[in-house]
């Protein structure tokens, strides 16, 4: 799989933005998909998770009841919608695939995108 991608861009605080990842090859709807960030200084964190169906979604604590990961196999895309933004979640963010059915390591992934940033000013 293949992935690119986007959306990302200078937002206030308090803010939304949508990322979106475009994937091709074949194998997308059997993947379990991801966001990641890294931070200004610090280590890529895990994000969110969605399995291949939709049915099961993961997220890191800090983003839990303001982001959303979601996507549609028709169109083979893969969405991540922030809302409530704050400084601290200021990053590149990585959408990633993986066989497995809904992973939340590093270390699941095999495919990762380019990286989108993200900057939330106070």
């Amino acid at each position: 799989v293949q992935l690119q991608a986007f959306g990302g861009g200078l937002v206030q605080a308090g803010g939304s933005l949508r990322l979106s990842c475009a994937a091709s090859g074949h194998t997308f709807s059997s993947a379990g998909m991801g966001w990641f960030r890294r931070g200004p200084g610090k280590k890529r964190e895990f994000v969110a998770a969605i399995s291949w169906s939709g049915d099961s979604t993961v997220y890191v604590d800090s983003v839990k009841g303001r982001f959303t990961i979601s996507r549609d196999n028709g169109k083979n895309m893969v969405y991540l919608q922030m809302n409530s933004l704050k400084p601290e979640d200021t990053a590149v963010y990585y959408c990633a695939a993986s066989v497995n059915r809904i992973a939340t390591r590093e270390r699941e992934y095999d495919s990762w995108g380019q990286g989108t940033l993200v900057t939330v000013s106070s």
